[in-house]
């Protein structure tokens, strides 16, 4: 062939092969141990978050606030002061009754109202933590 015996050619390629071998076994090797290292450290930032009662703390105070000022605040103002109006902005699709599947086209739609107003804003909020309590219950 090459003037190569073939026992040499066949100890190049089997020499080649197992170097290539070798480094990914290496690879897959440094791959598991990162992938252990990156294990611990979610499972050490998940026990410091249950244990720090700051971080819980934190959370609430973010979560009150939001409903506070999003929910809360705007229905305070209008039991209140019933003459200011609230400017309502909400999704609406637009066509008839198959083109919500294959031609949906989205508007906002922009309201003004006056006193206590409910939004779809409030209805989705609303579906989203009762939402979020019944599937916290149903995995306990």
């Amino acid at each position: 062939m090459f003037g190569l015996p073939l026992e040499l050619i066949t100890m190049l390629f089997s020499t080649i092969l197992g170097g290539v071998m070798s480094m990914w076994g290496q690879s897959n090797k440094h791959k598991a141990e990162h992938q252990r290292a990156l294990v611990g450290a979610v499972s050490q930032a998940r026990e410091h978050g249950k244990t720090d009662i700051h971080f819980a703390w934190t959370r609430r105070i973010i979560a009150l606030s939001a409903v506070g000022s999003i929910i809360v605040l705007p229905k305070l103002v209008a039991v209140w002061y019933p003459e200011i109006s609230v400017v309502v902005g909400y999704t609406e699709m637009q066509g008839g009754f198959f083109d919500w599947i294959f031609n949906t086209q989205e508007s906002i739609q922009w309201k003004s109202a006056y006193g206590f107003v409910i939004t779809p804003l409030d209805t989705h909020i609303v579906s989203a933590i009762v939402g979020l309590y019944f599937g916290a219950g149903f995995t306990k």
